[in-house]
C-alpha cells in the first residue's frame, strides 16, 4: 500500500493538470511548479526516512507517511489559491520520500535471501499498479464530468476528485501496516529477541536456525555503530564508492525522462493534437504496459540477475527514445495547435509504449532492489536515504524543466532523455556489482 501510495501520488497530477491550469488561470510555468514541488517534499521525506525507521521503527514510520498520504489528498482536494495547493503537494511529496525508503529497507529486511528479489519488485508492482490506477481514475472522472477536468461532479470539480480519492488507500494503508510485524533487525536492535525470533520463524519458515539467525544479525548490529552521515564520507569525491554508485543508480533511473510519461503524458499527447479525453486513455495504456513489464521483472529479477535486466533495458530505452525523438521531429506547430501526422503520431505512441516496456522490465525494478541490497549494514538505511533522496532531486529537475523544454523544442528533449539512457550502459556494466543471492550480511 505504501508503495501503491507512492505512485499514485505521484501520477495522479497527470490528470488534473489541465483542470489546475484553467481553474487557476496559470500557465505551464506555475503549473510545472505546483508538478514538480511535490518531488522536493519527497527528496525532504527520503533523507529524513532513514532517521524515522532507525528510531521510530518500519511500521510507525510506515504509519506517519500513511496519516501524510491522507491529510494531503483531502488538502489538495480543497485549496483556496494555487500555493496551498503546493503546499499539499509539498506534504504528500515527503510520505511519498518516506515510502520509497521504508518501503525497500522493511522488504529486504524481512525477505528470506532467496526471495529478496522478487519480494523487493512487489515494491514497484505496487508503485505501477498505483499509477495505473491513478490514470484509470483520471479517465473515470472525465469522463463522468463530460470529458473535461473542470466538470462538476457534486458540485466539485473532477480534477479535485482525482487528487483528494488518495485519502481512502491512504487510510487503507495505515490499517494494513498495524497488521505486520516489525522488522526483526529494528527488534535486535531495539533489544526485543524474543519478538525477533517469532518474526523470523514467521518470515523463514520452521526450518530456519534461529539462535544462529539472531546470533547472525546481533553480531552485525553489534559490529557497528549508529549511522551518522560522516559515516558516508571518504574516498576521492567526498563520500564512499558505493554511496556514489548508489545516487548514480537512482539519477539515471530518472534521467531517462520516464516520469515524464506519468506526469505530463496527458499534456504530451495534447501538444501534439490528441484531445484531452483521449490523452488521458493513452495515460491509462502506457501504465497498463508498465505493469507488464513490471511483472517481467518480477519473474525474471532472481534468475537471471540485476545486472542483465538493467543493459538490457538500457538498450531498449535508447533506441525507443531515439525513434520518439525522431517522430517528435515532424510536428508541426506548438501548443495546442500542434499537430503531427499519423503515421508520426503512431511512430511516437509506439516508441512512448516501448520505452516505458523496457523501463518497466528493468530499471523500475532494478534500481528498487538494488537499493535495499548493495549497502553495508552499518549504512544501509541512511545511504538508501541519501540515493533515494537523489533520485527525486534528479525527478524533480526533469519535471520541472520539461514544460520548457518541450516548447523550445520537443524531439531535442526526447535525444537529451535517449543520451542518458545509452549512458546508462556503460555505468551498469562498470559500476554496478550482482547482488543475487548474497546475503545482507555479506554486502560491504
Amino acid at each position: 500500500m505504501g508503495g501503491f501510495l507512492f505512485g499514485y501520488d505521484s501520477a495522479v497530477i497527470n490528470g488534473a493538470v489541465t483542470g489546475i491550469q484553467k481553474h487557476f488561470r496559470v500557465g505551464n510555468g506555475e503549473t510545472a511548479f505546483v508538478v514538480a514541488v511535490a518531488l522536493l517534499g519527497s527528496a525532504v521525506g527520503a533523507v529524513i526516512a532513514g532517521r524515522l525507521a532507525d528510531r521510530l521503527g518500519r511500521v510507525r514510520t510506515m504509519l506517519l507517511a500513511a496519516f501524510l498520504f491522507a491529510v494531503s489528498g483531502v488538502g489538495s482536494m480543497f485549496p483556496p489559491s494555487i500555493e496551498l495547493l503546493g503546499f499539499w503537494r509539498v506534504v504528500g511529496g515527503i510520505a511519498i520520500g518516506i515510502a520509497s525508503v521504508i518501503a525497500p529497507t522493511y522488504i529486504a529486511e524481512v525477505a528470506p535471501t532467496a526471495y529478496r528479489g522478487r519480494l523487493a519488485s512487489f515494491q514497484q508492482l505496487a508503485i505501477v499498479l498505483g499509477i495505473t490506477v491513478s490514470q484509470l481514475a483520471n479517465w473515470a472522472l472525465n469522463q463522468a464530468a463530460g470529458g473535461e477536468s473542470t466538470g462538476h461532479l457534486g458540485g466539485i470539480q473532477a480534477w479535485q476528485w482525482m487528487l483528494g480519492v488518495e485519502a481512502i488507500p491512504a487510510l487503507v494503508y495505515g490499517l494494513m501496516a498495524l497488521a505486520i510485524p516489525e522488522s526483526p533487525r529494528y527488534l535486535i536492535a531495539d533489544r526485543r529477541e524474543d519478538k525477533a525470533r517469532a518474526v523470523l520463524l514467521e518470515v523463514e519458515g520452521p526450518g530456519v536456525d534461529l539462535d544462529a539467525r539472531v546470533a547472525e544479525i546481533r553480531a552485525v548490529l553489534a559490529s557497528v555503530h549508529k549511522p551518522r552521515p560522516k559515516d558516508l564520507t571518504g574516498g576521492r569525491f567526498g563520500l564512499l564508492p558505493i554511496v556514489w554508485v548508489g545516487i548514480g543508480a537512482s539519477v539515471f533511473q530518472q534521467f531517462v525522462g520516464i516520469n515524464v510519461i506519468f506526469y505530463y503524458s496527458s499534456f504530451l499527447w495534447q501538444s501534439v493534437g490528441i484531445d484531452e479525453s483521449n490523452s488521458l486513455l493513452i495515460s491509462l495504456s502506457t501504465s497498463i504496459v508498465n505493469v507488464l513489464g513490471t511483472v517481467i521483472a518480477m519473474a525474471l529479477v532472481d534468475r537471471i540477475g540485476r545486472k542483465p535486466l538493467a543493459l538490457a533495458g538500457s538498450t531498449g530505452m535508447a533506441l525507443s527514445l531515439a525513434t520518439a525523438a525522431w517522430a517528435f521531429s515532424h510536428r508541426v506547430g506548438k501548443g495546442s495547435t500542434a499537430t503531427l501526422e499519423s503515421s508520426y503520431a503512431t511512430t511516437a505512441l509506439a516508441a512512448a509504449h516501448v520505452f516505458v516496456l523496457c523501463f518497466a522490465f528493468s530499471w523500475g525494478v532494478v534500481v528498487w532492489v538494488l537499493l535495499g541490497e548493495m549497502f553495508p549494514n552499518r549504512i544501509r538505511a541512511l545511504a538508501l536515504s541519501v540515493a533515494a533522496s537523489a533520485q527525486w532531486l534528479a525527478n524533480w529537475a526533469i519535471t520541472v524543466t520539461f514544460p520548457t523544454l518541450s516548447d523550445w523544442n520537443l524531439s531535442a528533449t526526447y535525444v537529451i532523455y535517449a543520451c542518458f539512457a545509452l549512458l546508462s550502459i556503460p555505468f551498469v556494466a562498470y559500476c554496478i556489482r550482482e547482488t543475487k543471492g548474497r546475503p545482507l550480511e555479506e554486502m560491504g
